[in-house]
């Protein structure tokens, strides 16, 4: 089943992915295949048990009548102090019922942006685009026109996120002189009301440009300067901002400077992106960053073979640079099973989420594994399971979090869900029933679980 292309003529954020392919004067390939305190308003009593036994720090939670990753048999599954136990249920601990339900990790979206969402706002009607510049554009606007605050939007999004199972998220900020610090400013308020159930990562990112826009990169070393953010960001050196050398020095120079991490989005292909891929694996290797760079998209490595793969393939292990696909289609999906097998840190994302580029997106991670699979054309239990594993695992690499693999001494974040089994789950994708982070239940049959408003409000 193909599904269906674009009217001829037409632009979205699709094809603004896909014309990365232009700009680098080169024509797309398929892609190699993927992978081989009180209670909250409207909590049951279970719940608030669950969250009254972590926040008294020393008690235990028993989740009964589980299946861990869709085992036929259910079983127990014990937290004490946030993380899976492998002992039975300590004497006194409070009990939640789990109904047979499938227990299994919760997700991360290695890649977002929920401070350019509209999501929970009224519909916004797009316009036609003919470029990246009318987009930037037109996100300027959207930005003008919200009568709810950046903090307002993504914290709705980010919620919304939390209660379709996802744990942690690494979070771009656009930074430009037409909103200053007002995205990352956004982001931290957000984060801060989040943090009981959501471990957030937050990326300066410069939409408009490091160097075609004057400004940005003083707001870019702003940012870094105030810690609000655990990482810079960059975009299309050659393609976008015609500026190889200089954008990628500036970006680095930041990182190394504060002692943070670089996020740089690359969607040019061909020529031009393995020559910025080359000049961030050379500056990563000269500045000893090691661990502390991802790049996202990178749609010069789809279409490579396996000869042409290894050599760059092998550097980016060698230097633990880390990258996120959005899997957008079959031929700019990243091939996560070759890049694994030479020691890759691979994660999935949202990216953009009800934008001024488009109208779709969800935040929900479950989804996104569900998209991966269809846009790869799987059909094998083993490679549906695979799909789930780079949203669950996969990003937790990217973000350097431990895996919620439900083994013992694993941060107690999970889901419970209605299900056969993880790969009829990843088709199907049922309703979260209940989200636990750090053994605390943080959202029930698809609600978010509020602990509270900010002081003062």
């Amino acid at each position: 089943m193909q599904l269906s292309s674009p009217v001829p003529g037409t632009f979205s954020r699709r094809t603004v992915l896909a014309g990365a392919a232009a700009l680098a004067g080169t024509t797309a390939t398929t892609a190699a295949a993927v992978i081989g305190p009180a209670s909250p308003a409207g909590a049951s009593p279970a719940d608030a048990a669950a969250s009254g036994a972590a926040q008294a720090g020393g008690g235990a939670v028993v989740f009964r009548d589980v299946r861990l990753l869709g085992a036929p048999d259910p079983s127990d599954l014990v937290v004490v102090e946030g993380r899976v136990s492998r002992g039975p249920a300590p004497r006194g601990a409070k009990v939640v019922d789990g109904g047979g339900r499938i227990a299994l990790p919760s997700l991360v979206d290695a890649h977002i942006h929920p401070d350019k969402t509209t999501w929970g706002g009224s519909w916004v009607s797009r316009r036609p685009a003919s470029g990246i510049a009318d987009y930037v554009e037109q996100d300027v606007e959207l930005f003008r026109s919200q009568r709810r605050s950046v903090a307002e939007r993504a914290y709705g999004l980010m919620a919304h996120a939390v209660a379709r199972g996802t744990r942690a998220m690494r979070a771009h900020a656009d930074v430009a002189p037409a909103y200053g610090l007002a995205g990352v400013e956004g982001l931290a308020e957000a984060r801060g009301r989040l943090r009981h159930a959501l471990d957030v990562q937050t990326v300066a990112f410069p939409q408009h440009g490091v160097i075609r826009t004057p400004g940005t990169a003083e707001l870019l070393e702003e940012a870094a300067r105030s810690g609000a953010v655990d990482m810079i960001g960059g975009i299309d050196p050659s393609g976008f901002d015609q500026a190889l050398d200089e954008q990628l020095d500036l970006v680095f120079g930041i990182a190394d400077r504060h002692g943070i991490g670089v996020d740089i989005h690359l969607h040019d292909r061909g020529a031009k992106g393995i020559e910025a891929l080359r000049g961030i694996i050379d500056r990563t290797r000269a500045l000893a960053l090691t661990g502390k760079v991802t790049v996202s998209h990178v749609f010069c490595l789809t279409g490579l073979t396996d000869g042409e793969l290894a050599p760059l393939a092998a550097e980016l292990g060698e230097l633990d640079i880390a990258l996120t696909t959005v899997a957008p289609s079959d031929s700019l999906v990243l091939p996560i099973a070759r890049l694994r097998e030479h020691g890759v840190r691979v994660g999935l994302g949202s990216d953009g989420v009800r934008d001024s580029w488009s109208p779709f997106g969800n935040a929900d991670m479950l989804h996104r594994a569900h998209l991966l699979g269809w846009v790869t054309d799987v059909r094998l239990d083993e490679e549906l399971t695979n799909c789930y594993d780079v949203a669950a695992h996969g990003g937790a690499d990217v973000m350097g979090l431990p895996h919620a693999d439900l083994r013992p001494g694993a941060p107690a974040d999970f889901v419970l869900l209605r299900g056969e089994c993880l790969p009829q789950v990843v088709v199907d994708m049922p309703r979260r029933d209940m989200v636990v982070h750090g053994g605390v239940v943080v959202a029930r049959d698809g609600e978010f679980l509020d602990r509270g408003k900010p002081a003062g409000k």
